[in-house]
């Protein structure tokens, strides 16, 4: 998802987003207190009296037994050593793009806090002064001469994808582009602290304060479709596809084409603060996605086809997840993606979104993907960590970028795969949390 692209992407659309916007699907910071493992909890007995202590008279059903609590971060999950980086097979040719990716995440590696627990500003330092100056000949050398590999809990990653979309959209409204592209209302804040709970990524969610000075999520999707911010004068832009702007959204990012051939990039600004719901899941649900009669494909083309062979139903579909992004126009770097979580650009082919409770923000990724499963090892390879999204969340989820385009568009709408992990920190940083 700040200018992260916290937008979710193609991958989200089956798994519920969420935890706050990049959040998880299949196809289509905060403070932490942290137990360290092997350490319980130390809690206090309940008060007499309490639902804890009351007696259990015949008859009476025993409630349920509490569902556990996730693990904090990464720290409180467990971290193990990995095997040496020298065994992994990087080459001068695939570590090079990680290299160049690392070093553009390095100003804000060594400032930031780390949320997984795993890391401090100044482990990153002795590797980011060498990568300001190395040469991405000896790329390989690199990784191997100042990182060791971990593996967060056993290392079981799900990875997905997501790209930047290009529509058919304009500057000025005009005749076939009437779906308007907002940017960030003048009454949509970020709650004051304490008026709502602080998110993983350490800010309050977005909403706004009614008239007598509450903070609430800002008017859901089913509002905005219906008009509440039009006429207000915060357009930016005009699409033509309501449908395709939907994905747009879900991607966080993409770009307007006007017919004259002109190109409006536009990039994350903001979210309505409300619940993101993959739509892919509901259709799913209601028995819309598979191979049999009046059923369509889970990827993210089966579920847009759906949306435009019924028009009604997708809308209330859509109008289902009450989420909406708004936009503000990008300019800069065309070489990249949009701006990630780390207010760098996320480069195709190694930028990865990550749930930064449990992967340092601008750590190296090593995948490794089941070849059994058609397409995922596309994402074999070194990445980098510098991108966040709402459905990404939990322990080794990953969301890759594919870049734009068609072919970006296909793999990205397809990706959806399971492997392993490696999560690259610099050297100590190991023995240093006594990982084993």
């Amino acid at each position: 998802m700040t200018q992260k692209f916290l937008a979710t992407r193609v991958s989200n659309l089956l798994w519920p987003r969420r935890a706050g916007v990049m959040a998880a699907m299949l196809l289509l910071g905060a403070c932490v207190r942290v137990i360290p493992e092997g350490h319980p909890q130390m809690m206090p007995p309940p008060p007499p009296g309490s639902a804890q202590t009351q007696p259990q008279y015949p008859g009476t059903p025993t409630p349920p037994p509490p569902a556990p609590m996730p693990p904090a971060n990464a720290l409180a999950m467990g971290v193990h050593a990995g095997v040496d980086v020298g065994t992994l097979g990087l080459t001068n040719a695939n570590a090079g793009p990680a290299l160049l990716a690392f070093r553009e995440a390095c100003p804000r590696l060594t400032q930031r806090p780390d949320n997984s627990g795993l890391t401090q500003p100044g482990d990153w330092q002795t590797a980011c002064t060498a990568a300001a100056s190395w040469p991405g000949s000896a790329a390989a050398d690199f990784f191997v001469g100042f990182f060791e590999t971990a593996l967060v809990g056993q290392g079981n990653a799900h990875v997905t994808g997501y790209y930047e979309p290009e529509i058919a959209g304009t500057r000025t409204r005009q005749p076939g582009f009437d779906v308007p592209v907002y940017g960030l209302p003048a009454d949509l804040v970020h709650a004051r602290p304490g008026d709502a709970p602080v998110r993983a990524n350490g800010m309050t969610p977005f909403g706004r304060y009614d008239e007598t000075g509450h903070f609430q999520p800002y008017y859901a999707r089913a509002d905005i479709d219906q008009g509440i911010l039009a006429g207000k004068g915060y357009e930016i832009g005009w699409a033509a596809d309501p449908v395709e702007f939907f994905f747009l959204q879900i991607q966080g990012s993409g770009r307007l084409k006007a017919p004259d051939g002109s190109v409006i990039r536009i990039n994350y600004a903001g979210d309505n603060g409300q619940e993101y719901s993959g739509i892919g899941s509901l259709m799913r649900a209601k028995g819309l996605i598979g191979t049999g009669p009046g059923q369509y494909p889970g990827s993210m083309q089966g579920i847009m086809r759906y949306v435009h062979d019924h028009p009604e139903d997708g809308r209330a579909l859509m109008e289902q997840n009450k989420s909406w992004i708004f936009f503000r126009e990008a300019t800069g770097d065309n070489l990249g993606g949009p701006i990630g979580a780390l207010g760098v650009p996320v480069r195709p082919n190694v930028s990865l979104a990550v749930d930064p409770l449990f992967v340092p923000l601008g750590a190296p990724v090593m995948l490794n993907m089941d070849p059994a499963l058609a397409g995922a090892t596309l994402a074999n390879g070194l990445w980098v960590a510098d991108d966040t999204g709402g459905a990404i969340k939990g322990p080794n989820r990953f969301d890759s970028f594919w870049g734009a385009g068609e072919d970006a568009r296909r793999v990205a709408g397809g990706m959806s795969g399971h492997g392993q992990a490696l999560i690259l920190l610099p050297k100590g940083t190991l023995a240093r949390l006594g990982a084993q």
